[in-house]
């Protein structure tokens, strides 16, 4: 009975052996074929390869990665929790996993997904700057400051984690600061008309509008369409009392763009005075 039992047990474990080499080729397969755009044939390899081996972490992940491009998102996200609950220390998947919860507006998710990513590599510029960016989206301006300048101190080159600190710093009125965090973001890059266009803001939060006009002029010359800037513009304009102006600057948003509401409102304010001064 014994050399049965351990027979027997032999034959398990040559099977298991069998089946573990028999799905990491079907992933490789799926691989290939993932490479060559035949993504339908590359899933059932990585599916073939999950039930030879559920345990096998890459075949969800290849999974995940097969149905994120094929716009399947909902199975992508469940593809990566499986790859995560067989190697929880993978930051890849994490990272993916956190991506998809931010993409299909699972904000508080993304959170916890970008939080075990850092965990995991805490260097990761990426991963601090859009968990940042979710602790935005939630409020949590004390939170998202600090991502920010976690991602600034990994990469201080890089111009998007001083552009969102802007931004988390203006909301948290301390203007000064934001002002100079959109500074530092222009230095690195001098050519983003949108970050001249969030310096003008908040320079009129500081009532400082002359400093705003010149911004907000700068970031039309690069960019003569950007209708954010021209309604910002006849905000500024407006509150300067050039209604003239301010109504040109209006007319020139709603041409780059119609769907605007503060221009119609501004214009809609501009027509009032005029009809109350008549």
């Amino acid at each position: 009975c014994a050399l049965g039992v351990a027979s027997a047990s032999s034959m398990f474990a040559g099977c298991a052996i069998i089946r573990e080499h028999q799905a990491r080729r079907e992933v490789e397969h799926g691989e290939r074929l993932a490479e060559s755009d035949d993504l339908e044939a590359a899933l059932a390899a990585f599916q073939e390869a999950a039930r030879l081996d559920p345990q096998l972490a890459v075949a969800h992940s290849d999974m995940g990665r097969i149905y994120r491009r094929m716009g399947e998102y909902e199975q992508a996200i469940g593809s990566f929790v499986e790859a995560i609950r067989r190697n929880p220390f993978s930051f890849d998947d994490t990272f993916n996993l956190a991506q998809l919860y931010h993409f299909t507006q699972r904000v508080k998710d993304a959170i916890q997904a970008y939080l075990h990513a850092v965990e995991l590599r805490p260097d990761d510029f990426d991963a601090q700057l859009n968990l940042g960016v979710c602790y935005q989206q939630t409020g949590d301006f004390t939170q998202a400051v600090e991502r920010f300048e976690k991602a600034i101190e990994i990469d201080s080159a890089r111009p998007h984690a001083y552009v969102n600190l802007g931004v988390a710093l203006d909301a948290q009125q301390k203007y000064y600061e934001a002002i100079r965090a959109y500074r530092e973001a222009l230095e690195r890059d001098s050519r983003q008309p949108l970050v001249l266009v969030n310096l003008a803001s908040t320079y009129m939060n500081q009532d400082r509008l002359k400093m705003a006009r010149q911004s907000l002029l700068q970031a039309i010359e690069m960019d003569p369409n950007l209708a954010a800037a021209h309604e910002a513009l006849g905000y500024c304009l407006f509150r300067s009392r050039d209604f003239g102006a301010a109504e040109r600057a209006y007319d020139q948003a709603l041409t780059c763009d119609w769907r605007l509401p503060r221009a119609h409102a501004g214009l809609g304010s501009i027509a009032m005075i005029h009809y109350l001064e008549a």
